[in-house]
């Protein structure tokens, strides 16, 4: 019986993914193999040594201790794409209100309450001062084309609108789903140079953080508008304020408002809603929970931002799995520890990532727990595991 644990409330779209012969989720759980987490901050939390696996049912994992689930052997899962729908959705919606200017439209008409028989005289005066252009024939350009990044592309071209991406690390899958007719940037520059609106989807990291910033609004056309439904950080605040009062910067959507942009109303800030709907939490919570079973149930690993990408169809009676750090020779000790049993290698799979390294052993020997207990000695082998 597999224990998990839901340290959020989780959709029962995927909880219902768990055969109840096999598994038992609840919030308070004694020694859990696993985790399910959407939003709960598990950076102080002290992990159950119990645990072999988190899933994060979303895409965004800045709330669970990473490195320090590598360090133990925990595979770490999110979403990727689950949500891109839903935030596709508000990136569209962001297009036509960074334009129309409807957010504040809205917002004045509202403040005419009372003025009766007025209103719509005063409607018909004063609406000229939210006038703004239409989206079709305009050039958007798309940082990073990842799954929300390639379905904007390909809805705003149904738009009509000009679309130019630009993504170094597209990968073949996302280069698959992208129409013909979206052009290739030559350099994030050049794109930024050309583009009326600009939409960015790509990581936070030490390389991405602060990417528009004083120098990269200098070669932007005057009154281009941007919308950031990726992360907060990827633009620098203080220089978007000067772009703006430059005249740089129309009008900037972000779905992560911060207390230095509130004010400011060229600024539309939006509560983080770009996967909040419940079909996306529907969509990663039953991601999530198949993620997790492969792993549980047979070893195998898909998006996990702490381990590689480690699938092998299963080719023999015993599976062993193996955790260690990327480092030389390892593969030439584990092997040996078999061969000593004369344990038959039936298939294996070796990948790495970073500073991890994943292998899965497919055999038909019957071996004992010696077997197990000499490959954690070696050095550097953080976990093993029998399926």
């Amino acid at each position: 019986m597999y224990k998990v644990q839901t340290l959020n409330k989780i959709s029962t779209i995927g909880l219902n993914l768990f055969p109840r012969d096999t598994y038992e989720y609840a919030s308070e759980i004694l020694h859990p193999d696993a985790i399910l987490v959407r939003s709960f901050n598990m950076l102080d939390m002290e992990i159950p040594e119990s645990v072999k696996a988190i899933a994060r049912a979303g895409a965004g994992v800045n709330n669970i201790p990473i490195e320090k689930c590598a360090n133990k052997g925990i595979v770490v899962f999110n979403t990727p794409g689950a949500n891109a729908n839903a935030v596709k959705e508000l990136v569209l919606l962001a297009l036509f209100i960074s334009s129309r200017k409807v957010y504040d439209s809205i917002a004045w008409v509202k403040s005419q309450k009372g003025k009766g028989d007025q209103v719509p005289k005063l409607v018909e005066k004063e609406k000229s001062n939210f006038e703004g252009p239409e989206i079709k024939g305009k050039k958007l350009g798309i940082v990073g084309l990842g799954a929300i990044g390639v379905m904007v592309a390909n809805d705003a071209l149904a738009l009509g609108m000009e679309v130019t991406g630009y993504d170094p690390f597209i990968s073949v899958e996302a280069a698959w789903g992208l129409a013909r007719t979206v052009r290739r940037a030559i350099s994030l520059d050049s794109l930024l140079a050309e583009s009326d609106y600009i939409s960015i989807h790509v990581p936070l990291n030490d390389k991405t953080k602060g990417m528009l910033n004083k120098e990269k609004f200098a070669i932007m056309k005057k009154g281009v508008r941007i919308i950031n439904f990726a992360r907060g950080g990827l633009v620098k605040n203080a220089d978007l304020k000067e772009a703006i009062s430059q005249g740089i910067v129309a009008c900037h959507v972000t779905d992560f408002p911060e207390d230095d942009l509130l004010d400011i109303p060229q600024v539309v800030p939006i509560p983080h809603l770009g996967a909040s709907t419940p079909e996306s939490e529907e969509n990663c919570a039953a991601m999530a929970v198949e993620q997790l079973r492969d792993y549980l149930e047979n070893g195998n690993i898909r998006n996990s931002v702490n381990f590689p990408e480690c699938v092998l169809p299963p080719s023999g009676d015993k599976r062993i799995i193996i955790a260690n750090k990327n480092i030389p020779n390892m593969i030439g000790q584990i092997t040996p520890v078999l061969a000593e049993k004369n344990i038959n290698i039936n298939e294996m799979l070796n990948k790495s990532k970073g500073e991890f390294a994943y292998n899965i052993i497919d055999t038909d020997s019957a071996f004992g727990d010696d077997v197990v207990g000499k490959i954690k000695a070696i050095h550097g082998v953080i976990m093993v595991r029998v399926i």
